[in-house]
């Protein structure tokens, strides 16, 4: 009776066990979308699409190297365009497309970094801002235009000691994880790789000042400061102006027309929303947020806002991805930049950064 009792013990155990694990290691949700790769290139991470015509323009980093590539939007992995380098140790950032094949970048080859428009051919290249963006007077981060290169969008900091650290790593990220995730840089908790990070939610503090947020018209060589404002994406038309503002500890997306006036609110998140996208319409917006995952810097998603309404829907659910950067193709498919492991983009994740894309019907 005794061994029996304890055969029957066990086996309970054993079950009870098995019943214990399947609880701890579920399955991953089925993906909203179906994802797949858009751009993956073994040993080269891949960053930031951006979209304008018929066009694909994206970062790239290999060995330290920071350049910016443009292809064609039908088959970026092909017939690729790199941009020169004009000196020895230029690096290139922030790339923007242009609908007439027009690259716009940042580059630390003149003084700092400054703003430029290579012309889609030939060897011109057009300064985006005024003389001081490179003359060192502010540095331009995180470029963005409207679709025909009219209206330009950067952000900068006068916080001195931020300013020296962001020149710094301009040129080389101390870690893979910062070149996909450049919202962090005015995050004072967030801003540099560690083994954890405090979550973007309201309460807690952030040391660094408020960045400015700048934007350029070309044709009348405007330059207005929109102050605690960064990660700006200017409307197709170049009317407005999406960008993110922090209250409090976290982030949520703003818009303003560029004549001034029209400032809105579009999202209200104890978490944080970052990096805004415009559909080629103008009436939606594609951006990134960690709110489903309680404000975790390394676990965000990529959602979708219409403007009218201000409905938000989420697009993508990885287990664990850091999604980010994203951009149209056209108005039913969405580009951006993730973590994922290519075999099973669901539950887990790679060291680097590939393009993907998504389909939403």
């Amino acid at each position: 009776m005794k061994i029996r009792n304890y055969i029957l013990a066990s086996v309970a155990l054993l079950i009870s066990a098995q019943a214990v694990t399947a609880r701890e290691f579920t399955a991953p949700a089925e993906a909203l979308f179906p994802v797949q790769t858009l751009v993956a290139i073994p040993g080269v991470e891949t960053v930031y699409p951006s979209v304008a015509g018929d066009f694909i323009v994206f970062g790239q980093r290999k060995s330290g190297t920071f350049t910016v590539v443009r292809a064609s939007k039908s088959s970026p992995s092909s017939g690729t365009y790199k941009l020169k380098k004009l000196t020895l140790n230029d690096s290139m950032r922030y790339g923007v497309a242009i609908a007439d094949g027009s690259i716009g970048y940042v580059s630390n080859r003149m003084g700092p970094i400054s703003a430029w428009m290579w012309q889609g051919g030939g060897d011109g290249h057009v300064s985006i801002g005024n003389m001081a963006t490179y003359r060192g007077g502010m540095a331009p981060f995180h470029l963005n235009a409207s679709s025909n290169g009219q209206v330009w969008c950067f952000d900068s900091t006068f916080q001195k000691k931020r300013y020296n650290q962001m020149l710094s790593e301009f040129s080389k990220y101390p870690h893979s994880e910062l070149v996909g995730q450049q919202w962090r840089s005015y995050n004072y908790d967030n801003f540099r790789h560690k083994a954890g990070y405090a979550p973007t939610k309201a309460g807690q503090r952030n040391k660094f000042e408020p960045p400015i947020l700048f934007t350029f018209v070309r044709k009348s060589s405007q330059l207005v400061m929109i102050p605690n404002a960064f990660n700006g994406a200017i409307s197709p038309d170049g009317s407005k102006v999406a960008f993110v503002r922090e209250s409090d500890g976290n982030y949520d997306l703003w818009m303003q027309n560029i004549d001034g006036g029209g400032l809105t609110q579009l999202t209200s998140s104890p978490f944080g929303d970052f990096e805004p996208a415009w559909s080629p319409d103008g009436k939606k917006l594609l951006f990134v947020s960690n709110r489903d995952s309680g404000g975790d810097v390394r676990n965000t998603s990529i959602y979708m806002l219409k403007l009218e309404g201000n409905q938000v829907k989420r697009l993508t659910n990885a287990k664990a991805a850091t999604d980010g950067g994203p951009a149209w193709l056209d108005s039913k498919t969405v580009a951006f930049h993730s973590n994922r492991d290519q075999k099973s983009p669901q539950s887990s994740t790679a060291s680097g950064w590939n393009i993907w894309q998504l389909k939403l019907n």
